[in-house]
């Protein structure tokens, strides 16, 4: 009788025992399978609310990215505006404004072209006699004087002080231009400019003509 009962109990036993067993190799597999964590790649990834938005995909848009054309834009604005150039300027020389020896012109070059342009630091200038001659040496720079980059818009002007000391003061030579010829910053072409200043010291010691750098203006 009591081999009879021994053996169903070994049997719900061992029933007991697979059943455990199986349930441990199907937690181990893992239910869900988002539990599995992927290789990684090295890149990080980033969710839209830290991105900032959402493109028209549905993808989220780095917050950091730069608007599309917007370097572009700028750089065509500036090449668009450039350096003047020699055909677009026009030159004039203001009235003498003397003062304590000195003899004081405003160089002036204007826009007349229909675009804007800029201009930067000297004119180059000459006196020259009717032949286009050079009659004196080449007016000095002031150098200690700031340049700056001059943006002119159609019809606008910069300006440019040509001064020096009275020649009658000096005692030096004279020679009287019939010009000036002018040539706009960076520019090869030369403008030519009617002189009705008088005598010019044709020495380059003494009453030599001194150019500051070109500013906003015409000089009045």
């Amino acid at each position: 009788m009591r081999r009879y009962l021994i053996l169903p109990a070994a049997l719900a036993c061992c029933a007991v025992l697979a059943g455990c067993s199986g349930q441990g190799t199907e937690n181990s597999a893992g239910d869900d399978p988002s539990a599995v964590t992927a290789p990684s790649t090295g890149e990080s990834t980033a969710s839209p609310a830290d991105s900032g938005t959402t493109g028209p995909s549905g993808r989220p848009t780095p917050a950091s990215s730069p608007v599309a054309g917007s370097a572009t834009a700028t750089a065509t604005a500036s090449d668009a505006q450039g350096r003047c150039h020699t055909s677009e300027l026009r030159a004039s020389v203001g009235a003498n404004r003397p003062g304590a020896g000195q003899s004081n012109f405003a160089l002036v070059l204007t826009n007349g072209s229909r675009r804007t342009c800029t201009v930067h630091g000297f004119p180059g200038v000459e006196f020259v006699n009717g032949a286009g001659e050079a009659v004196t040496p080449d007016p000095e720079r002031a150098t200690d004087e700031e340049r700056r980059t001059v943006t002119l818009a159609p019809g606008a002007s910069a300006w440019s002080a040509l001064t020096y000391t009275n020649p009658a003061l000096t005692g030096v030579t004279t020679v009287t231009p019939a010009a000036l010829r002018v040539n706009p910053p960076d520019e090869t072409a030369a403008l030519s400019v009617r002189w009705a200043g008088g005598e010019v010291s044709n020495t380059g010691k003494a009453s030599v003509p001194r150019l500051s750098p070109l500013r906003p203006g015409d000089g009045t």
